[in-house]
């Protein structure tokens, strides 16, 4: 999927647009494979095609309601920030839980005459420069942080540590966590007051996620990132990016001065989802034409055997991976992690390491790989067991291949 992140698609989404008209108010329906349940759908029309219809529409007067005329939580973004001139709006965002014989879901967009207050945020993601550059983010089911380059430097002291590994913080709340959190402390963190802990162990292997390039026989992985952006922050679906300076691929010999990489994360954070979506588009320097002009990414998920008990789990058609740990401190219950890969990503197997589990893919330069990738906490209710994780993990990947669709149509 060479260049494959457009901001206005959604994984899991197709959009069928009808004619334009200017109407008072707009008809969105969304249609879906039958037997398929959807739990918290995100439906992601481009503004640009609702206010072609909507002439007169302000992007903060606008009211989604469902079929009911009941007002639904929605949210329009704004990934470029325009200095002078007209703003530009990205994206219409909202949710749908459909039940798995509902085939269709009807909505209604109409102006408001005043703004729109904002909905409660059920998604967050912050730079956090006060914990040596950390980014955290998190929905209404788990939480995530990532190293920044302030961990990598002396005055970090004995935390000082280079790793780009996805870390889990283990929530069962609905509400937002992160920057209290923080407040707790490093020794606050790991004990569950009612709301969680961050028990989960990331150092220097892959954590929930992350990413290095697989030489056959190793895995090299970046140093923490150095840029970061927000784009989005909620309410119903976030979106920041964060870029990695390059590393060295050891590509077994291919090129005596070594192959370069570097990688950009995109991540698309939405609410009611263990999963987040991860575009990585990768960069490589240094290949020989002689060579083959891809490289293997490995994405990974940590082993934690001296403390847990593993249940890993591959896709028998190569789709996804998962493991599901259980702790043997009552404390931290049981945690499930997963990789699921979009559709059309070229896998090239799985591998192991002593510190993590890996799924393959083959990749270009250039070129945008496309995957989910989460936890899911026994304590937080929504999953007891492997095979609960299990079957998450396969319905998520059945949704990808079957995306819903979306008409426009003027009332």
């Amino acid at each position: 999927m060479k260049n494959s992140w457009l901001p206005w698609v959604s994984a899991g989404l197709v959009l069928a647009f009808g004619e334009m008209h200017a109407a008072g108010k707009l008809t969105i329906t969304v249609t879906k494979e039958p037997a398929l349940t959807r739990p918290a759908e995100t439906i992601v029309v481009p503004f640009g095609e609702v206010k072609s219809r909507l002439p007169s529409l302000v992007f903060d007067q606008v009211v989604v309601k469902d079929a009911g005329g009941r007002i639904v939580p929605a949210q329009i973004t704004a990934f470029a920030h325009v200095h002078k001139g007209p703003a530009h709006f990205d994206d219409l965002i909202f949710q749908h839980d459909f039940a798995a014989g509902e085939k269709s879901a009807t909505f209604t967009v109409e102006p408001s005459s005043l703004p729109v207050p904002p909905f409660p945020a059920l998604v967050y993601v912050r730079y956090i420069p006060e914990r040596y550059d950390d980014v955290a983010w998190e929905n209404d089911k788990i939480g995530h942080r990532i190293y920044g380059p302030g961990l990598e430097l002396p005055f970090a002291t004995k935390d000082q540590q280079t790793g780009s590994g996805i870390d889990v913080w283990s929530k069962r709340v609905p509400y937002l966590i992160v920057d209290h959190w923080y407040h707790k402390g490093h020794d606050g963190l790991h004990t569950d007051t009612g709301e969680g802990l961050d028990m989960y162990e990331v150092g220097v292997s892959r954590g929930c996620g992350g990413t290095g390039v697989w030489d056959g026989k190793e895995l090299h992985v970046s140093r923490n990132w150095r840029q970061e952006t927000v784009y989005a922050n909620g309410p119903v679906r976030a979106v920041f990016e964060l870029g990695y300076e390059p590393w060295d691929a050891g590509a077994a010999g291919t090129n005596e001065n070594g192959i370069m990489i570097s990688e950009t994360k995109r991540f698309v954070v939405d609410a009611g989802q263990n999963l987040d979506e991860i575009d990585s588009t990768f960069t490589f320097r240094g290949m020989r034409q002689t060579d083959a002009n891809e490289l293997t990414i490995a994405i990974g998920l940590t082993k934690h055997g001296s403390k847990a008990k593993l249940s890993p789990v591959q896709d028998p058609g190569g789709q996804w991976m998962g493991l599901w740990e259980d702790y043997g401190d009552p404390a931290d219950g049981s945690l499930g992690t997963g990789v699921v890969l979009a559709p059309g990503t070229r896998l090239a197997g799985f591998a192991e390491t002593a510190h993590d589990l890996l799924i393959l893919v083959k990749v270009r330069s250039g070129e945008t790989v496309r995957y989910f990738v989460g936890a899911g906490w026994n304590k937080a209710g929504a999953f007891s067991s492997p095979a609960e994780w299990t079957a998450y993990l396969s319905a998520w990947s059945r949704r990808l291949a079957s995306p819903v669709k979306v008409s426009l149509s003027p009332l």
